[in-house]
């Protein structure tokens, strides 16, 4: 017979296992028995081996600085990402007259579609993504002049 105590969401349970034959086991929790028909015997789970803390690494040469977004053109309205996600649609091109409150493009985020509208009356003067590309949290999107 072995025995166990077990806490499962807060509430803790007594738990003993006494095999009663070929394939029948009795485990009792909190005091109920319950009559158990076993397929195969599972064999005990073994603690692993206590592992030796590994040497310090060596110093490995520095990663290679990620590849620069373009830069914003001067003087503009830097649209920014309000939260991670993927580029649906661009929905204006550079050179395109836009009013504030204008769907400049769509960002799919947590399964949820967000219009991100323009900040300010202007012209695209950059466009910094594209569509099908992943952005993160006030990446750059477009600029507008």
């Amino acid at each position: 017979m072995k025995e166990f105590a077990f806490k499962i969401n807060g509430t803790e349970y007594k738990c003993t296992v006494e095999q009663i034959a070929a394939g029948k086991t009795n485990v009792t929790v909190n005091g109920k028995v319950y009559e158990v028909e076993t397929a195969t015997e599972v064999a005990p789970v073994a603690k692993p081996a206590p592992v030796a803390p590994k040497a310090a690494p060596k110093a490995a040469a520095p990663a290679p600085a990620p590849a620069a977004a373009p830069a914003p053109a001067a003087g503009g309205v830097q649209v920014k990402s309000p939260l991670p996600g993927s580029i649906i649609k661009v929905l204006v091109s550079v050179g395109q007259a836009v009013k504030k409150g204008d769907t400049l493009l769509t960002l799919e985020s947590m399964k949820m579609e967000n219009a991100i509208m323009a900040e300010a009356d202007g012209t695209v003067k950059q466009i910094a993504v594209s569509a099908g590309q992943n952005v993160m949290q006030d990446d750059l999107l477009i600029v507008l002049g």
